[in-house]
């Protein structure tokens, strides 16, 4: 089979295409031929050497699937041949989804919602879960509460803003000029150009001074410390950011807030539950860009360029037809 190995942490050309044997499942274990992954900020600090205890070279990397399964091992029940399947892979532990064959554990696969294509799909099950950790498991939101959502026209933003809507959360939400109407059309409620807005401002404006239930951080910087200055009393700061930010938190204090850290866990539970969100039509990923897998060096550079004007996710058609619907089409 085709596989993206890495041999060498660094930049993107760090890539290599190479053909690898086929995986075979194992006990307990699914064989997916991969149709469509995606890439992720994590994909690209694996890359550039950020985590070199946990990922031994040659290493192929990725952390989404959608596909069909090709074969079952023994005592696998919840799938056969013929289904078409999503999940992330188990991170940090064996090869990812940079290739034509993947193999997974059966408790992690989920049944790929039938109305996203393969795209689609392939571009939800990391950040989905992400966001479901993050939103309903850690912080708890609920019905009635309200939400700052940082970087909302993101690949997490933007997932972020429809499960906080489907919750029954008020949605504040910081982009770019250039995204506010993208980000409405997701259904944020209050839109805020960071650029020429300090989002606390807006947020104890819109709140007549009370500020959010929940501050969900996707983008680090400051917001660790400077959340709380447009934190409700008892609120919640979400983070799913890995890299050093001010710590200053004596604000925090007086505001009894909670903090949460969190670096997703896979289960098939939480694909289930966005599943449902999806065929009620409360959700649907936005797909901003699609390559190849052998141009997975160019969405990489393209990923980690600032300012690079993407809203939601970059696909990877590992499979050329992964644009349609069903793999049975």
């Amino acid at each position: 089979m085709k596989a993206a190995i890495l041999k060498s942490f660094g930049g993107p050309e760090s890539f290599e295409i190479c053909d690898v044997p086929k995986p075979v499942p194992q006990a307990g274990q699914v064989l997916v031929r991969v149709h469509a992954t995606s890439v992720n900020p994590l994909d690209y600090q694996v890359r550039r050497g950020d985590y070199p205890d946990l990922v031994p070279l040659p290493t192929i990397t990725g952390h989404d699937v959608s596909g069909v399964a090709e074969e079952v091992g023994p005592g696998v029940t919840t799938f056969v041949p013929g289904d078409e399947v999503w999940y992330t892979p188990q991170i940090f532990d064996g090869p990812g989804s940079y290739a034509e064959y993947h193999v997974a554990a059966e408790s992690i696969i989920g049944k790929k919602p039938p109305s996203l294509s393969h795209l689609e799909a392939a571009s939800l099950t990391l950040v989905g879960g992400t966001v479901w950790e993050a939103l309903v498991v850690r912080a708890a939101l609920r019905v009635g509460e309200s939400i700052l959502i940082h970087g909302g026209a993101g690949g997490v933003g933007h997932v972020a803003i429809q499960v906080a809507k489907a919750i029954g959360a008020r949605v504040f939400t910081t982009v770019r000029e250039t995204n506010l109407e993208f980000a409405r059309s997701l259904g944020a409620d209050v839109v805020i150009d960071y650029h020429k807005e300090d989002y606390v401002d807006a947020i104890l404006r819109e709140t007549a001074g009370k500020g959010v239930d929940v501050v969900f951080d996707t983008i680090g910087g400051n917001t660790l410390s400077r959340s709380p200055d447009a934190l409700a009393q008892l609120g919640r700061v979400v983070s799913i950011v890995d890299i050093a930010q001010p710590q200053n938190l004596v604000q925090a204090w007086g505001k009894n807030a909670s903090y949460h850290f969190v670096f997703t866990r896979q289960n098939r539970g939480k694909l289930d539950e966005l599943s449902a969100l999806i065929e009620r039509g409360q959700l649907r990923p936005h797909v901003g860009a699609v390559y190849s897998l052998a141009d997975i060096a160019l969405a990489h550079a393209l990923l980690e360029s600032p300012n690079n004007g993407l809203r939601g996710k970059i696909a990877i058609a590992v499979e050329p037809r992964a644009h349609l619907i069903s793999a049975k089409v």
